[in-house]
């Protein structure tokens, strides 16, 4: 039962070992003298006794060294403790990690970015032992002439014969000249492989090697078109064509002898479709079909798993589950009966993992040849399989062998490839013995030592530092255990807890440090208690020895003169407290209007604020200038009428305390606490400047009322009637709502507003510097029961005034009568024509007669100068290269009236939005980062993501615009930071992977039909050749 010791352990509170300390430091001031006994109490030796195992490392407890160390089996993030396989980790890569645990056991290739495509082809390459070993035979002279040949063979040295888990296939790619950021086709990679290695070979003389690949890879096939009327064959039936795989189709069969059948079968062509045949002289009915003409030792079924889908003009990955045997008879598939047995077995499987095309991950099932075990080849990662399973959703590639005991070495060189139909296998056979030719050897075995010295020296360095952890990790357990003071009398000594803690957890800790724990007189300060640990003679000897540093502080190195020093702060901090108290009372009789016998000004405000601060033990920095907020700036009593001056009266008594205070807080400036008595009088030249404040306010006060009075309507915002054939004036509508801020501002500090402009200058702003005409569209006017209003004052660029409230302001703002900008309405009728672009116009129904009130201006507006600023304004809204736009997904057949007209008044571009999905009452809504330049693609991609629409899917619009442009960007489509546009889930076209598009995009289309193009798969033999 695991023993209580709470109550041992209990961890005093703060107050009461202050408390006690205070206590004892009373004491020695009434005694003027240090007793043993108190210098335990103080140094908390004497009541803490030895620590018994708490859980934390206390402050308060010099004795106890809990926590310094973890549990036996505990461990920590960082230093000494930490987990020592992630020290390890630290040292490097462990090279003994990358081991082959046997040459019996397959070695993996490096995937250098998106090249797992190639390491699958080369692993089924190198299991089949026929071309491996044909690799292998081929002269140093041709090696060094091909660097594809050379790599390949090298390859396959490294992974026949090296000491490493997996080989890096980093040259071999490099050579090919291959993109490892791009992921490819296995069966376009190995075919053009093929292609290139046959043309390589061909220049070996090494019979075995020159023809290797036709002999173990290619068939040929031919292509029959046959007329139904005369059963003749065409000429172009008699061709024959060489393949290295055949192309299956698997969509809606389930087995590969369904698919089989499927691409020998009988194409019937008739209607539009028929054939013309020669021998008929016209076009007929006919059948077509493929004909296996010769079979190769290993047959390559590549499964059509990629379709293209003709509405989404987009790529899909079939994923339906396909059979096939272990055990594949051929000869019925033949054109023509075969004379020997043609029975292949099941040799490797390529999987393309993932659902989409042109990204996903490729591993090969690839059985050995000798064992016939099935492993799986994971790029790096090779590891065996219990049972190969022969049905899968995933399977993209087969490879079937003939069965091995029809294959037998060959002699002598064939021109033509082995045509196993007719029984020539019987010259195939495989080489004997796993030789590597000489330089390969060589090679392979300096790669092999330098790759073992390197784990050697790994273990070694590894070993040094175990060994140092263990010895470091034992030294720090057993002087921690060592560490405990067994009773009073014995010798200790203090040690700085900080060092300590370092020393306990570093592996090559600093010298010994003690002197954070001195005093200016070079003893322990008692005030450090909490930052020191108290161990024996034993512990510190030991630490002394290897650490050196100190000084040594021992049983008896207390200062006694800072212990008095600290016995008379406390008993002076005691009476402070008992003063401050005093005085607070005295402070609250003040504030609260008891007391009236005051003799001395200080600020009201500070007073306050002094009151509700705790008592302290000394004086703070905000005791300090009870009267600066009461002192002008020329050093006399500021008037009070003054802001933030207001005083109050306090007696002698609390005066004296808190100058007294404030010389102790600022004891070098004795000037900073003013002293005004109860007969200080004010600062003269601070009543001057008040009184004369006061009558420029009391001025203006006059001066604002009386244009309040001139303008009643505009002052309050009202609607001005318009008429006809009356004369009004346009002013800038900020203008003038400045203009109403000014007049409102009648309380104090009124003269702080600023004053609006001079009209004259203001009136300039609205004319053309080129014609000196409008620069500013007109108003839109509305009839409201009879009467003529403007329609929107409150967001019209200009707003319309009467003419005397233009004379007014002419007067009051300095504005020239004859310069302003008249207005002058006349009715009219537009009945037959449209208004001039100087005229707007009224709702026409609001009239019977169908009459209009028609503004004409003077100046005119300037058509040319406003259409070349909004051309402008327009271009920079659009050259924004940060924004934020929110796309809402509508649910429903329409969408709420609030996003039709959402996005025609648009959002302040610096609002903040949240960056997340969230759910609204007609569907998800989310903000998403956008710029002009962003296309419409881009966009619907981030909300195909972040809202899962599908890109075919998505009807985008703004408002009541649609949004389908998708090469467009958003400037393109006026689509500006702030906006709220919607998108509607058609759900038409079938759901696919992101993933597809985001890897079509980053490929590109061109890139993606580009293949191997520029690689040295598709370049002339020639241009590879050293």
């Amino acid at each position: 039962m695991r023993p209580n010791t709470r109550n041992k352990n209990k961890r005093q509170r703060p107050s009461e070992t202050v408390d006690s300390s205070s206590q004892i430091l009373r004491k020695m001031y009434e005694a003027n003298d240090v007793t043993e006994e108190e210098v335990n109490h103080l140094f908390m030796i004497h009541k803490k006794p030895l620590c018994q195992g708490c859980r934390v490392n206390t402050r308060d407890n010099p004795n106890c060294f809990c926590a310094l160390v973890p549990p036996p089996n505990g461990t920590r993030k960082s230093g000494l403790w930490q987990k020592t396989s992630e020290l390890i980790q630290a040292l490097g890569p462990d090279l003994s990690s990358h081991r082959r645990a046997s040459l019996s056991s397959p070695s993996g290739l490096t995937n250098l970015g998106a090249t797992c495509y190639a390491n699958s082809i080369l692993q089924c390459l190198y299991m089949n032992s026929a071309f491996r070993d044909g690799v292998f035979s081929l002269e140093a002279e041709v090696l060094q002439q091909h660097p594809v040949l050379d790599q390949i063979a090298r390859l396959f040295a490294q992974l026949r014969a090296s000491n490493r888990s997996f080989v890096d296939s980093d040259a071999f790619v490099k050579t090919l000249e291959l993109d490892n950021e791009i992921q490819q086709d296995t069966h376009e990679f190995l075919t053009l492989l093929l292609s290139l290695l046959e043309r390589c070979l061909s220049h070996s003389a090494v019979s075995k090697a020159q023809t290797i690949v036709q002999h173990l890879f290619r068939g040929r096939v031919s292509h029959v078109t046959s007329c139904s009327k005369c059963g003749r064959d065409s000429e172009a039936s008699s061709k024959v064509e060489d393949f290295y795989a055949l192309e299956l189709n698997v969509k809606g069969l389930k087995s590969l002898d369904d698919s089989l059948s499927d691409y020998l079968s009988l194409e019937h062509l008739n209607g539009d479709n028929q054939y013309f045949c020669a021998s008929c002289d016209a076009r007929v009915d006919a059948t077509r079909c493929i004909k296996l003409r010769t079979l190769p030792p290993v047959i390559t079924f590549q499964l059509k798993r990629c379709v293209f889908l003709p509405k989404t003009t987009a790529k899909k990955k079939i994923t339906s589950s396909f059979s096939f045997p272990q055990v594949l008879d051929m000869r019925s598939r033949l054109a023509e009966s075969s004379e020997s047995e043609l029975t292949y077995e099941l040799s490797a499987v390529l999987i393309h993992k993932g659902s989409a095309v042109n990204s996903g991950h490729y591993v090969a099932h690839i059985k050995d040849e000798k064992t016939g075990l099935w492993w799986k080849f994971d790029d790096e990662q090779v590891s065996e399989l219990e049972s190969e399973v022969f049905s899968s959703s995933d399977a993209y590639m087969l490879i079937y062998s003939l069965r091995s005991s029809k294959l037998e070495s060959w002699e002598g060189q064939r021109e033509d490839p082995i045509d196993i139909t007719k029984g020539d296998v019987d010259g195939v056979q495989q080489p004997e013995g796993g030789y590597l030719p000489p330089h390969l050897d060589e090679w392979i075995s300096d790669l092999n030592a330098t790759f073992l010295e390197g784990c050697k020296q790994f273990d070694l360095r590894k070993e040094r530092e175990l060994n140092t952890l263990t010895e470091r990790r034992q030294e720090v357990r057993t002087i921690l255990s060592e560490a405990a003071v067994q009773s009073l009398e014995d010798q200790y000594f203090w040690i700085s807890t900080d060092w300590l803690r370092l020393w306990a957890d570093t592996i090559s800790p600093p010298a010994l440090d003690n002197t954070p724990l001195l005093c200016s007189h070079g003893k322990v300060l008692a005030s450090k208690i909490t930052c020191m640990k108290r161990i024996s003679e034993l512990a510190w000897t030991k630490l002394e020895s290897k650490f050196n540093g100190g000084p040594k502080l021992g049983k008896g190195d207390y200062c006694r003169e800072c212990l008095m020093d600290s016995a008379r702060m406390v008993v002076s901090s005691d009476s402070y407290r008992d003063r401050r108290t005093f005085m607070k009372s005295i402070a609250t009789d003040v504030l609260s209007g008891k007391f009236e016998d005051g003799e001395y000004y200080v600020s009201k405000a500070w007073l306050q604020q002094w009151v509700k601060r705790k008592n302290l033990d000394a004086p703070s920095e905000a005791d300090a200038g009870p009267t600066n907020a009461i002192t002008c700036s020329h050093g006399g009593l500021m008037p009070e009428q003054a802001p933030g001056a207001k005083r109050i009266l306090v007696p002698e008594n609390f005066w004296s305390f808190l100058v007294e205070d404030a010389l102790k807080v600022t004891p070098e400036d004795t000037s900073d606490c003013p002293c005004f008595p109860l007969d200080s009088s004010q600062c003269s030249h601070c009543t001057s400047e008040l009184s004369e404040v006061a009558d420029v306010e009391d001025a203006l006060r006059t001066i604002k009322a009386k244009q309040r009075q001139n303008h009643e309507k505009l002052a309050t915002g009202k609607s001005i009637a318009l008429t006809p054939q009356s004369r009004y004036f346009l002013l800038p509508s900020p203008w003038l709502v400045q203009w109403r801020s000014y007049i409102s501002m009648t309380g104090k500090n009124s003269s702080s507003v600023p004053d609006p402009e001079l009209l004259s200058g203001v009136i300039d702003t609205l004319k053309c510097e080129k014609h000196k005409r409008l620069l500013e569209r007109l108003p839109e006017l509305v009839c409201k029961r009879g009467s003529f209003f403007q329609k929107n004052p409150s967001t019209d660029k200009l707003t319309i005034i009467p003419e005397d409230d233009w004379k007014c302001f002419c007067e009051e703002w300095g504005g020239i009568m004859e310069n302003g900008v008249s207005a002058f309405t006349e009715t009219g009728n537009n009945r037959h024509g449209s208004a001039s672009q100087d005229v707007i116009d009224l709702e026409k129904d609001m009239d019977i007669d169908s009459q209009q009130l028609i503004l004409r201006t003077s100046p005119e507006v300037c058509e040319e100068c406003i259409g070349d600023r909004e051309s402008y304004e327009l271009m920079q809204k659009l050259s924004y290269s940060e924004g934020e736009v929110s796309v809402s997904l509508v649910r429903g057949k329409e969408a709420p009236k609030s996003m039709l007209e959402a996005s025609d008044s648009g959002l302040e571009v610096d609002r903040r939005t949240s960056k997340r999905s969230r759910r609204t009452n007609y569907g998800k809504q989310t903000s998403l980062k956008v710029s002009a330049t962003t296309t419409v693609y881009n966009l619907k991609m981030m909300i195909w993501q972040l809202l899962g629409v599908m890109k075919e899917n998505q009807e985008l619009h703004k408002g009541t615009q649609v949004i389908d442009q998708e090469s467009a960007t958003l400037a393109d489509m006026n689509i500006f930071p702030g906006d709220k546009l919607w998108v509607r889930d058609t759900e038409i076209h079938e759901h696919r992977d992101i993933a597809d598009e985001i890897c079509d995009k980053k490929m590109g289309h061109q890139d993606i039909e580009a293949g191997f193009r520029g690689t040295l798969l598709t370049g002339d033999i020639t241009s590879e050749a050293r």
